[in-house]
């Protein structure tokens, strides 16, 4: 993301439009090379929340110039996503090593996230479709999940 796409004026604006820049790196540097890496080829589906830096106008115009297909989510939905319980694993791991700055931090995460059972992640991939079910029937409300 270049300085010149970020505008001048309210901090919260200006402070969103770096986070959007943020993610829209973030896309560049891996989704692309990860479904290479995945033998995906094209044939995947990309999901995000719709935290208002994924929705950016930045991050759309990015997925809509790289063909990469965006899974619909509700602006209200539960938060099935899986990662959202891979993160929520990793910052209970990492809050037991109290690290007191930013590089114990980043050394923890990323000890704590090698450790992560792999058998969890492809758990949580195969129940992603009977939570999307659960969401559609509680027509965005809470799941169990």
């Amino acid at each position: 993301c270049r300085e010149e796409n970020l505008p001048e004026g309210q901090p919260s604006l200006q402070q969103s439009t770096n986070q959007a820049c943020m993610v829209e790196d973030i896309l560049d540097e891996n989704l692309l090379q990860s479904a290479l890496d995945l033998r995906l080829g094209r044939r995947f589906i990309f999901q995000q929340d719709n935290d208002p830096k994924h929705t950016a106008k930045i991050s759309k115009e990015w997925l809509q110039d790289n063909s990469v297909n965006v899974l619909e989510w509700p602006s209200q939905s539960p938060d099935l996503n899986p990662i959202e319980h891979l993160w929520r694993d990793l910052k209970m791991a990492v809050h037991q090593h109290f690290p007191s700055n930013l590089m114990e931090l980043e050394r923890c995460c990323k000890e704590e996230w090698a450790k992560l059972a792999k058998d969890r992640c492809a758990k949580l991939v195969a129940s992603y479709s009977t939570r999307l079910k659960a969401g559609i029937a509680a027509k965005g409300a809470s799941t169990k999940y």
